[in-house]
């Protein structure tokens, strides 16, 4: 390995000459605290950053056995010190000067939620925080005085104060480590109890506005009603009040703008751990839960919906459903029975977002359009079944049809963001009440048939420069390119992923742009199902990490791991296969 001498006098061997001799720093270099790597460089000052990597040695940087004794708790320290690598590095972005992007020294920026991510990793043996910095240029021509600060001045500074713990304040790094046991000691006890969620008393929930995560302030701070407080008992916080949503159908209703929705998006978040301060740290939901909602014009193929939607008019074969634009219904349907693949244990239903006509028909229209006409089995005949027979959980917004009152083992009524619990009240109106009920054909769990092809048009025929005839027709050459993080393309075919609704972060969609790549090109094969690849990707993800999907092993800073919920949605829309 090269020492920080040879670092500086390549730097000034190539002082002044043309943007590309640049390339001649790549390689490792030893520091007194670190290990630079300089793994990829720019073009040019004007193309992306360059990537840049330092390692630091576990015992050097001091840090206590407890805080690296295992993944979550070193997800979770990770986590804390890129926050204040990114705080350091701020203090120092631009103050190179040059043209185009010198200067820039980019971190990853972190939400609220805790998420492992490529951009600092700590092992047993040591930490690693990879990020971007603008090798500085006049025009085209290096200015490697001014790269030296980056490197020299810049750079030590940032990492002796984000990864030296000396330099830490070691009563938050302890209290980091507490709240990520304490969030998992409260998703290990949610099945101990027959819990679907938890939310603790004096949670905030509201958010800051429609694009901030952050909470709101001066917001009503939750309280559980007595009937369905629960007490945990936490290694570290000790004991903890809340609402426990037991497993079942629970439905939440509400007058508007009393918070069903808000209570359903911190529901649907809890399946990610919350930094300290984001109001909804201990807002914790069984880790499979799914979102769902209606997606028209989103591609289907070979799912089973006929458990939903059966006996089309036009003979189309619903236990291997097939459409490249589906309709509101039929997507809804499929993302069912997709979840159920997954291994989903809890669905999250917005009647706002959800498809009328696949949710629910009332009495009338059962009068008017005989069952024998209708095609659609709703989702209020079969949650029932979903949860005695397939062990799968429903929490439902609903704020227009009475109907789902009747199916419903819970009902908490939101009330200027309070939460009662009306299953009592709800469950005498039913008597009084009573729906004329459709009697759905048999539960039949759905059979995964669908099996991933190549699309025969992904070779593509190059010619030989010099004779001018086709070359043997060789594979398409992928590029991945993330469009935030609603989507991505891969070659030319767009993944829209604008209605996974748990997907929290771009570098959660660069991820799976990544790993949809790599099953492309070296997965999809005609044999495999697509639950055979989505496994082979979870276990490979377990046990290697991203970088197993990156080309050469490689992999840089901008990716973080998604969950296999996701994973299945990315492969279920893409096009192609």
């Amino acid at each position: 390995m090269q020492s920080e001498r040879d670092l500086r006098e390549k730097l000034r061997s190539i002082d002044h000459k043309s943007y590309p001799a640049y390339k001649s720093l790549r390689g490792s270099y030893r520091f007194p605290s670190f290990i630079l790597s300089i793994d990829h460089v720019q073009g040019d000052p004007f193309a992306a950053p360059s990537h840049v990597s330092v390692l630091v040695d576990r015992k050097a940087a001091g840090f206590p056995e407890y805080a690296i004794k295992n993944e979550l708790t070193r997800t979770a320290l990770a986590d804390e010190l890129l926050r204040g690598f990114a705080a350091q590095v701020n203090r120092f972005t631009f103050k190179a000067k040059g043209s185009g992007k010198s200067g820039l020294i980019s971190v990853t920026h972190c939400g609220q939620e805790v998420l492992k991510r490529t951009a600092c990793e700590v092992s047993e043996k040591e930490i690693t925080a990879r990020f971007a910095v603008g090798f500085p240029a006049n025009g085209r021509t290096i200015n490697a005085r001014e790269l030296d600060k980056i490197l020299f001045e810049y750079l030590p500074v940032c990492v002796e104060q984000a990864f030296y713990y000396k330099n830490l304040d070691a009563e938050k790094i302890k209290a980091v480590i507490d709240l990520a046991e304490d969030q998992d000691s409260i998703r290990s006890q949610l099945q101990e109890r027959g819990l679907s969620a938890f939310v603790a008393d004096g949670s905030v929930l509201p958010r800051e506005s429609g694009i901030s995560s952050r909470p709101m302030k001066n917001s009503v701070a939750f309280v559980s009603p007595d009937s369905l407080r629960v007490t945990l008992k936490l290694p570290h916080k000790g004991s903890i009040s809340g609402m426990g949503i037991p497993k079942g159908i629970t439905l939440i209703v509400g007058g508007g703008y009393h918070g069903k929705s808000t209570l359903l998006n911190a529901l649907e978040l809890g399946v990610y751990n919350h930094i300290a301060g984001d109001g909804r740290e201990y807002v914790i939901t069984e880790e499979s839960a799914l979102k769902l909602r209606s997606e028209d014009g989103r591609f289907i193929k070979d799912v089973d919906i006929s458990m939903f939607i059966s006996d089309l008019p036009n003979g189309k074969d619903t236990c291997r459903f097939s459409t490249e634009d589906a309709s509101g219904s039929t997507s809804q349907a499929a993302g069912i029975v997709e979840g159920m693949e997954a291994g989903s244990r809890l669905f999250l239903l917005d009647e706002d977002t959800s498809a009328t006509n696949f949710m629910v028909r009332d009495a009338f229209m059962q009068r008017v359009v005989s069952p024998d006409k209708e095609p659609i089995t709703p989702f209020l005949s079969r949650a029932r079944e979903l949860y005695e027979k397939a062990g799968i959980s429903t929490i439902l917004v609903a704020g227009s049809s009475g109907a789902f009152f009747h199916i419903a083992d819970t009902v908490i009524q939101m009330d200027c963001y309070q939460p009662v619990d009306i299953t009592k009240k709800a469950k005498e109106l039913c008597r009084e009440f009573p729906i004329s009920e459709e009697r759905p054909a048999p539960f039949v769990m759905p059979e995964s048939k669908r099996v991933m092809t190549k699309d025969e048009n992904a070779a593509v025929r190059r010619r030989d420069y010099r004779t001018g005839a086709f070359k043997k027709d060789e594979p398409e050459r992928l590029k991945v390119k993330v469009m935030g993080r609603d989507g991505f393309s891969l070659g030319k075919q767009n993944v829209d992923l604008r209605y996974i609704e748990q997907l929290i972060d771009t570098e959660q969609t660069a991820a799976l742009g990544l790993i949809l790549k790599y099953a492309v090109e070296h997965l999809i094969d005609g044999r495999r199902t697509l639950s055979d690849i989505a496994e082979f990707l979870q276990e490979q993800l377990s046990k290697k990490g991203l970088a197993f999907f990156a080309d050469g092993g490689y992999i840089p800073g901008g990716y973080a791991m998604p969950r296999v919920q996701e994973i299945y949605s990315c492969l279920n829309r893409y096009r192609r296969a």
